[in-house]
């Protein structure tokens, strides 16, 4: 798995787009919420879930279902202003789930583990990219005070920081970008 530094610093680059809604800040926190939320998982390394069970680490929580199931989840609870407003809803409710499903995204990256459950509760297979040039972190926060925890963080900056760096500041210079236009058109619509 990539850290949850990582994941949650991809979670604010998603919302990114989307900084001048006045539900900005809600947004942030819950994408970072849900970029970490998965990880939730490893307790299953304490209560005797096998690694390769669909339950176990990068299994149905590292899902695209289970990843829109959470985004529909929060949005319903913590968004509810915008049951009024089905674009700012699809937009809140988009964020949400790129942020979360980023989360298996970055993971399939990382050089160790099982792969990830992508398509749970349909197939139960696990899978990489072909391309994983991220150091799989630790669990647990003391591993990363070591000389694998620093090949872990450089690589971490270099493949997954910066190119999110580099896309929150374009997205940042470039307010009428793609992206950003299309998301603060779906979150400024007033009808339904």
């Amino acid at each position: 798995m990539a850290s949850i530094f990582s994941h949650a610093f991809v979670a604010y680059g998603v919302n990114n787009t989307f900084m001048e809604h006045p539900y900005w800040k809600r947004c942030v926190f819950f994408s970072v919420v849900l970029s970490i939320l998965p990880d939730a998982d490893v307790i299953g390394f304490l209560i005797g879930v096998p690694y390769e069970s669909p339950w176990g680490h990068r299994g149905a929580t590292h899902s695209i279902v289970f990843s829109m199931m959470m985004a529909a989840f929060v949005t319903a609870l913590f968004f509810r202003d915008y049951f009024r407003f089905k674009a700012k809803l699809l937009a809140v409710f988009t964020i949400l789930s790129l942020s979360a499903i980023s989360h298996g995204v970055l993971d399939a990256f990382t050089n160790g583990g099982l792969g990830v459950a992508f398509f749970w509760p349909f197939d139960n297979s696990r899978y990489f990219f072909p391309y994983h040039p991220v150091q799989v972190s630790p669990i647990g926060i003391s591993a990363f005070f070591s000389e694998y925890g620093l090949k872990v963080i450089l690589s971490e900056l270099v493949f997954i920081v910066l190119p999110t760096t580099i896309f929150i500041l374009d997205s940042t210079n470039k307010c009428n970008s793609n992206i950003h236009a299309a998301f603060w058109w779906f979150s400024s619509k007033k009808s339904s």
